[in-house]
């Protein structure tokens, strides 16, 4: 696809690049938004075209109404996504935009017959693992703030912030409904080569759960861990791109 195009809405690209031989999706976090990913583009390879994908009830989608399950979301996606897929690409995807990623994936090999040539997952258990936590997307408002909270996902100021708070929590509580209703189903594993980054002190997230996306892949799986939390996309994030840049430079050149 000839990106000096307009790009449907769901799929943004700060910096269009027709020269570039591979394209990188981004999914973000719960309650994130492909603002995320904004100036990724200026840390990464320039034979890469970053594509942040926007989820509906956010940014540009703003107006479209909210998913709370995966599938029809995964369903929605792949359509979308499919003239994009004219050239090599990758998907990255951090915490519930690795799972999104995971199944999209799954999704486009079901339907098109398309795979990513590589699949990074960040601060994400791999999917066969099922969750040990408490569910949370239908908690009392004040409950459900305190667990934003614990998770540091959300700045203080935006917490008390009761306007910001109206618009965020529901798309909070859609994102979080599509993790915990997550059923996950048993399909060979995917051509692609996976990739886990993991933070350190991540509570959320240990390392056990990173290593066993090893098991969704027939080629290669690599695990690399950063300092910081569950939101080492954000306090790690110059060492995190420095690692992406590498890889992707490798995936680059591996085209050619």
């Amino acid at each position: 696809m000839n990106t000096t195009q307009r790009f449907d809405s769901w799929v943004t690209c700060p910096k269009p690049n027709p020269e570039a031989s591979l394209r990188l999706f981004c999914f973000p976090y719960a309650g994130g938004s492909s603002l995320i990913f904004r100036t990724w583009v200026n840390s990464l390879p320039k034979s890469v075209e970053v594509c942040p994908v926007e989820l509906p009830g956010r940014g540009t989608q703003m107006k479209l109404p909210l998913f709370t399950r995966m599938e029809p979301l995964v369903k929605a996606i792949a359509p979308i996504v499919l003239p994009y897929l004219d050239k090599p690409f990758a998907f990255f995807g951090h915490s519930m935009g690795g799972l999104l990623s995971f199944e999209l994936a799954r999704q486009l090999r079901t339907e098109y017959s398309i795979s990513p040539l590589h699949l990074f997952v960040s601060g994400r258990r791999a999917p066969q693992i099922p969750s040990s936590k408490p569910l949370i997307h239908a908690l009392p408002e004040t409950e459900f703030k305190e667990e934003l909270q614990r998770l540091n996902g959300t700045p203080s100021s935006v917490l008390q912030n009761t306007e910001l708070m109206q618009l965020l929590i529901p798309i909070l509580r859609a994102d979080f409904a599509v993790l915990e209703t997550y059923i996950y189903k048993n399909e060979p594993p995917l051509e692609c080569s996976i990739t886990a980054f993991g933070g350190l002190q991540d509570q959320e997230v240990n390392v056990e759960e990173l290593e066993g996306w090893q098991e969704q892949s027939k080629a290669s799986y690599k695990l690399q861990m950063f300092p910081g939390d569950h939101f080492f996309i954000q306090s790690s994030q110059p060492l995190l791109l420095q690692m992406l840049a590498k890889h992707l430079h490798a995936l680059s050149y591996s085209i050619i």
